[in-house]
């Protein structure tokens, strides 16, 4: 996979500054079309997963998603170690700026096992299949006490010429105002880092928490795949 130059090839400060701003952030191509088009066919291979979520049953929204099961194939794993570090000093910055403990090792094996004593041994990686007029409502993706502040998506499709609408959305919760959205259409073999839960902003007394809730816009034409590295575990 060639997810260790395009990850070496970002300006990382420039990211961290994004997502404090912003509470996400695209990184450079990490993968080639082929490679997007060999993790997008995992889907098809369901001894790969733990289980398949219908996103209407649950009232999600529309579409498909399934999450992996434990070991995470080679490209999964690969990627998800090579962000780790290089969200690790973004999650600490934040922690401190919040007041928050930051229990997050320097290692992601390390961290995993936190995640396992504290009753989150399943993967929460997810590979998601959206068709024309599928969504996906605004949300979380909190498993349990143990939790990453940072995940990313990636996409695995190209936007405009795969499929139509599908932006990815997020909003923010913003103290005694309106709520704040913003989107972005996430291009082929590209990431986007974006907060799991809240973000620090600034306010008249230092810092404060902004929380925030992520979905995709309905996807007007085609298909949409996208690969989801969540850093925690789940129940």
């Amino acid at each position: 996979m060639s997810e260790a130059t395009g990850l070496a090839a970002g300006d990382w400060t420039a990211l961290a500054e994004e997502l404090g701003e912003y509470g996400s952030a695209l990184t450079p191509r990490i993968l080639t079309p082929g490679e997007c088009r060999e993790v997008a066919a995992m889907y098809d291979d369901v001894e790969r997963f733990r289980s398949t979520v219908d996103m209407a049953r649950y009232r999600f929204g529309s579409g498909q998603y399934r999450y992996f099961a434990n070991p995470l194939p080679q490209p999964v794993r690969e990627l998800r170690e090579a962000f780790y570090p290089r969200l690790l000093p973004i999650a600490r910055d934040w922690a401190e700026k919040l007041g928050r403990p930051a229990p997050w090792p320097d290692t992601l094996k390390e961290w995993l096992a936190i995640c396992h004593e504290a009753g989150q041994p399943k993967s929460a990686q997810i590979l998601l299949r959206y068709g024309p007029g599928d969504w996906n409502a605004l949300h979380q993706d909190v498993f349990g006490e143990a939790v990453f502040p940072l995940q990313v998506v990636i996409g695995l499709d190209r936007p405009g010429a795969d499929y139509s609408g599908g932006e990815f959305l997020m909003t923010e919760q913003r103290p005694r105002a309106q709520s704040r959205g913003s989107s972005t259409t996430l291009p082929q073999g590209q990431g986007l880092v974006f907060t799991t839960r809240d973000r620090p902003v600034r306010s008249a007394r230092g810092w404060s928490t902004a929380p925030m809730r992520h979905g995709v816009s309905t996807v007007r034409t085609g298909r949409r795949r996208t690969l989801g590295l969540v850093f925690h575990d789940a129940k």
